[in-house]
């Protein structure tokens, strides 16, 4: 079984900044990749991004390319999602997920989201 606990989330300005993190524990495979996804209220959940454990391989969805960054720390089994330049419309839920590859990375274990809302 394996556990996530993401945070981070709060309330900021438009054009501020927030960093999240997830962090994994339990079963976790030496061979997987974390993500992230949101959900906004009336929306469905979508992708944001996700970074492959081995080698570190990364992608975005087009709405938050050149805005986000994820990056990962493997000696705590930690993901982070830096976000900058916040938009109102980023405002969501926004959910750590992992798996076993990126193609499955919706299909695995989910945290339990944090909340960003970006006020205008």
């Amino acid at each position: 079984q394996v556990q996530l606990r993401d945070s981070g989330g709060g309330l900021v300005q438009t054009g501020g900044s927030l960093r999240l993190s997830c962090a994994a524990s339990g079963r976790t495979s030496s061979s997987y990749a974390m993500g992230w996804f949101r959900q906004a209220p009336g929306k469905e959940r979508e992708f944001v991004a996700a970074i492959t454990w081995i080698g570190g391989r990364t992608f975005y969805a087009d709405s938050v390319k050149g805005r986000f960054t994820i990056s990962r720390d493997s000696a705590k089994n930690t993901t982070y999602l830096q976000m900058n330049s916040l938009k109102p419309e980023d405002t969501a839920v926004y959910y750590c997920a992992l798996a076993g590859s990126i193609a499955t990375i919706s299909k695995g274990y989910w945290g339990q989201g944090t909340q960003v809302t970006v006020s205008s």
